[in-house]
C-alpha cells in the first residue's frame, strides 16, 4: 500500500517500477531517455534520503547536480510516492537490494551512492555486498556506528509514539531537531517544508524503518577497508550525528567535508557547500 491517500505527496520523484519483491519503487531520473549519453554524461551519482524523507529532500541541490552528472533520486520504500511493504521490519539490507535491483532495471552498471542519515545506514549495506556496483560512495550526515544502548532505546520511543499518535505529531516533534539550532528560526519555510515531507511516510514505513535502524551493525569496517573513494559530509551544529560519530570511521582514501552553519539537513542548510562537496568528489575519483 502506498503514501498517495495521503493527499499531495512532497517528492520529486516523476517516475516509478515495480521491483520483483512487490515494492513499487518512485525516483527521480534527471536523464531517464538518454542516460546522459547526449549531453555528454556518463557519471551517475544516487542520491539516498534520510528517515522520514522523500527525494524532495535533494530539491535544493539537483538542478545544478545535474547540469554534470545524473542523478538517480529514489523514495525509499516506507517514504514518498513509493509502497510500503507489510514487512515488520525493514532492514538496511532490504533497502539495499531494492536499490540494487533498481540500478538493475535502469542498466546502471557502476554509480556514485550517497546516502543521508537513514540513507547513509542503506549506503554503508549496499558497498557492503554490491561494491561492484560502485565507483565510490559517501556518508551525508551520517555514520558508520551502531545505535548505542541509548539510541536503541529512543527507537523504540519512536516506535511507541508512532503506534499512539501516528505519523505527523512525530514528524512535527523530529524535523526541527534536525537543523541548527540558529537554522531553525532562519529557515523556517525549509524547517516546514521537511514537515511536509515526512507527512508523506507511510506509518507502516516509519515504524518498520525504526526497527531497520535498531537492528543495524557496527559498518566501520566497511570504511576503514574500502578500495573505493569515500566521502563523508558532517554538520558543526548536528544534534543527531555529531562530527565524532561522522567521522568515526575513515581510511587513507577518505575525504572529510564540514559543514560549519550546518546540523542535520546540509542539502537545505548549506547547499551551495555540498554541491561543491559533491562536485569535487564525483570529479577528483575519475
Amino acid at each position: 500500500m502506498g503514501n498517495e491517500e495521503l493527499g499531495n505527496v512532497e517528492s520529486i520523484a516523476q517516475r516509478k517500477l515495480f521491483l520483483n519483491n512487490g515494492v513499487e519503487l518512485a525516483y527521480y531520473d534527471s536523464h531517464p531517455h538518454d542516460g546522459g549519453a547526449a549531453d555528454g554524461i556518463s557519471e551517475v551519482v544516487v542520491l539516498l534520503h534520510g528517515y522520514c524523507g522523500s527525494s524532495a529532500y535533494w530539491e535544493s541541490i539537483v538542478e545544478e547536480l545535474e547540469q554534470s552528472v545524473r542523478i538517480i533520486a529514489p523514495d525509499a520504500r516506507g517514504h514518498g510516492r513509493s509502497s510500503a511493504p507489510t514487512d515488520e521490519v525493514y532492514t538496511m539490507e532490504m533497502y539495499a537490494e531494492d536499490i540494487a535491483e533498481l540500478l538493475i532495471k535502469l542498466q546502471i552498471h557502476n554509480a556514485v551512492l550517497l546516502g543521508h542519515s537513514l540513507g547513509g545506514y542503506i549506503t554503508l549495506a549496499f558497498a557492503e555486498k554490491f561494491a561492484k556496483k560502485l565507483s565510490g560512495f559517501g556518508l551525508i550526515h551520517s555514520t558508520a556506528l551502531p545505535d548505542s544502548d541509548t539510541a536503541k532505546e529512543n527507537r523504540d520511543k519512536a516506535v511507541a509514539a508512532l503506534e499512539q499518535n501516528g505519523v505527523q505529531p512525530f514528524v512535527d516533534g523530529l524535523i526541527p531537531k534536525l537543523f541548527a539550532p540558529a537554522n531553525v528560526e532562519a529557515l523556517q519555510g525549509e524547517v516546514e517544508r521537511g514537515k511536509r515531507i515526512g507527512y508523506g511516510t507511510a506509518l507502516q514505513g516509519a515504524i518498520a524503518t525504526a526497527k531497520g535502524m535498531k537492528a543495524r551493525p557496527d559498518r566501520k569496517h566497511i570504511i576503514e577497508q574500502a578500495e573505493l573513494p569515500v566521502l563523508l559530509v558532517a554538520g558543526a551544529n548536528d544534534k543527531v550525528i555529531p562530527l565524532e560519530s561522522a567521522f568515526a570511521a575513515v581510511n587513507g582514501s577518505t575525504t572529510k567535508v564540514e559543514l560549519g552553519s550546518s546540523g542535520h539537513m546540509g542539502m537545505v542548510e548549506q547547499p551551495k557547500e555540498l554541491i561543491t562537496a559533491i562536485v569535487s568528489f564525483v570529479n577528483a575519483k575519475q
